[in-house]
């Protein structure tokens, strides 16, 4: 079985849930190939439709699985390969977008939703949830002192690891900093994730006291998974899938919107040190859901 994965950015940064369920799925015998769309907006999708249609005509796919609602709305300029489409947060949650992830998920063979909160706020049909899966030998409990050390951390600091950039807007930096500001604790320190490979992120994750992420929308946000496959205490707004996975978790809080409540919640967090997170997040092992996402295959193949 031979499978297109088409998905935005260039060969150099395909995201890595994709690529890393894309590996997951050769390990199963599935042939991958990739068609990366580097340009942004519905005007640049559009750009590529020729090129989409040349690829498909050398590479000779038996399937293309589209992942974001803007590339399989891309897919459906083509009708030679069936197309499954996998939905991951910002194609349902902005509405201009989902307008056109919409129209793709009519003409798809089968769509994929990283969470129930997607699949009920798209109206969905012919859809299935599967989250993205984690790497579990990357993201492992490792001892916080040494992590810090391979980081170059202060080994008596207090370290509290944000979701993303402090630049990415969507991740919403300026609560996250209100609210570690009202702590009004000079040992504190915000981390960026910025720049760092993914062995980094986890060290990072090891180092860290906490994870905190205050998005105001999300799938199923691999960020809180791999802090909690690395057994690190999470803070996080209610978005996504993210309170069923942290919910019954102790030493995980789940917070408003309100800087005064985040600062309480970290507060808490920052006493926890370890938790039993890692037991928690198994089910998402890449391995069975790069299994769920062949099954899908299978069934659109017949």
């Amino acid at each position: 079985m031979k499978v297109l994965i088409v998905c935005s950015g260039n060969k150099k940064d395909i995201s890595p849930f994709i690529r890393e369920q894309s590996l997951s799925l050769e390990r199963l015998g599935v042939e991958i190939d990739f068609f990366p769309v580097d340009k942004g907006g519905i005007s640049g999708y559009r750009k590529n439709i020729g090129r989409l249609k040349q690829k498909i005509a050398l590479s000779k796919p038996d399937l293309i699985h589209a992942h974001y609602g803007l590339s399989g709305f891309l897919c459906i300029f083509q009708r030679k390969v069936p197309f499954v489409l996998s939905l991951h947060g910002s194609d349902i949650n902005i509405p201009w977008v989902r307008a056109f992830s919409k129209i793709a998920m009519r003409f798809s063979a089968f769509n994929i939703f990283v969470s129930e909160k997607l699949l009920h706020k798209s109206g969905g049909r012919k859809g299935a949830v599967i989250p993205c899966g984690i790497d579990m030998d990357t993201f492992y409990p490792q001892d916080r002192l040494e992590a810090r050390r391979k980081m170059n951390l202060d080994p008596h600091g207090k370290y509290i690891l944000f979701a993303s950039s402090f630049s990415n807007k969507d991740k919403n930096a300026p609560l996250a900093k209100e609210a570690v500001a009202l702590l009004n604790d000079p040992e504190v320190t915000l981390l960026e994730l910025k720049g760092y490979s993914r062995e980094e992120v986890a060290l990072l994750m090891n180092a860290a006291d906490l994870a905190l992420m205050t998005s105001p929308n999300e799938g199923s946000p691999q960020f809180i998974k791999e802090a909690m496959a690395c057994n690190c205490p999470v803070v996080s707004t209610d978005v996504g899938d993210v309170k069923a996975n942290i919910g019954q978790v102790e030493g995980c809080f789940i917070t408003t919107f309100e800087a005064e409540d985040i600062k309480t919640k970290i507060g808490a967090a920052l006493k926890v040190g370890k938790i039993n997170g890692r037991e928690h997040v198994e089910r998402f092992n890449l391995g069975f859901i790069a299994g769920e996402v062949l099954n899908i295959y299978k069934k659109v193949l017949g």
